[in-house]
């Protein structure tokens, strides 16, 4: 049965590394937050919450094919020959939009079209990837496959830090609890 000194010392053998790791994760994870929260798509995601589509699933087809194919002709317009990657239909909002997101030749993405869902005419055309890169750095994955690895190694590690934390609060809350009466039994 490990000691709490044995705990003290794989808590602070652990805990060094770990927390180079849990300072990055944190700061990526809060730049991962404020983008999400503070950003365009969620702006518009919040304030289409409540309304409801006009398009049903007993609609005919014309109530969004239609439109569909003027979007995939303004596609071709903008973007002769371009690989389509997928097509995403926002059909509700005061200002429903069909996006087009078109990939490289080659491989990997290119840019994103965004048409009015209503009429078929081209708003605007801006870069898209598939992952924001504050979200592959976050997750280790613009590192590679070697940062997916590093991401679980130091998630393990916080755990790991975390278990030994605990079992030495517990060790400690045990040695220094009689007496005590009230949450200054559980936090002294």
């Amino acid at each position: 049965m490990p000691t709490p000194a044995d705990w003290r010392q794989w808590h602070r053998w652990i805990g060094a590394p770990a927390a180079l790791f849990l300072a990055f994760a944190s700061l990526t994870g809060v730049l991962v937050a404020g983008t999400e929260f503070f950003g365009e798509d969620e702006a518009v995601r919040e304030a289409n919450r409540t309304l409801v589509s006009a398009v049903k699933t007993t609609s005919p087809p014309d109530a969004w094919q239609g439109v569909v194919n003027q979007v995939m002709a303004g596609a071709a317009r903008e973007a002769p020959g371009a690989p389509v990657d997928k097509i995403a239909i926002e059909l509700k909002g005061t200002a429903p939009v069909i996006t087009v997101y078109l990939g490289k030749p080659e491989g990997g993405e290119d840019k994103r079209l965004l048409f009015d869902a209503r009429t078929g005419a081209f708003l605007r055309s801006d870069g898209y990837a598939d992952k924001p890169l504050v979200n592959r750095i976050h997750s280790g994955e613009a590192f590679g496959d070697g940062g997916l690895v590093a991401a679980m190694v130091w998630g393990l590690a916080l755990f790991a830090l975390t278990v030994s934390g605990f079992a030495l609060y517990w060790r400690l809350a045990g040695a220094n609890r009689q007496g005590r009466t009230g949450l200054k039994r559980w936090f002294f």
